[in-house]
């Protein structure tokens, strides 16, 4: 097995960590997103949504994986880490993806309203910008989209 066969093999298990978490989001009442930072095969860092509880725009899970994995590691740049999310990163997360220097991004399902990795905007394809992740879509995105619609669905 290759390297990167190994990757997309072990994408869905990490994938499932961060489900996990969007469940704990979803528990508290916040939009069911859940991130784990993963680096050399071990999570790092965690982070589900959780805006309004914190009273904090910024709180989304990514952000918050990645704020526990700068802190685990001891280093705000996260070279040769993974983040794995369950629904595409928003502009500011994606901003924050690049300043941390993750190396892939894994995410679940699109985002058509504010998506930042092709659904509306893609800022890692774009040649300016200095740092550019890798980028994988589609996994687990059938179980990260129906977290999505229950959670709003109930709350119409």
């Amino acid at each position: 097995m290759t390297i990167e066969e190994n990757k997309l093999g072990t994408d869905p298990i990490f994938m499932q960590a961060a489900l996990v978490l969007a469940d704990q989001a979803s528990a508290a009442g916040e939009v069911p997103v859940g991130a784990v930072v993963v680096k050399d095969g071990v999570i790092v860092g965690r982070g589900f949504n959780s805006p309004i509880s914190r009273q904090d725009p910024s709180a989304h899970a990514e952000i918050q994986a990645l704020r526990d994995a700068a802190r685990q590691l001891g280093n705000y740049r996260l070279v040769d880490c993974t983040l794995y999310v369950t629904l595409e990163p928003c502009a500011m997360c994606a901003g924050a993806i690049q300043h941390a220097r993750i190396a892939r991004l894994v995410f679940g399902a699109a985002d058509p309203k504010t998506g930042a990795c092709g659904s509306v905007v893609d800022l890692f394809a774009e040649a300016r910008l200095n740092h550019h992740a890798e980028v994988v879509s589609g996994i687990c995105a059938e179980e990260s989209a129906t977290r999505l619609k229950a959670f709003f669905a109930a709350r119409r």
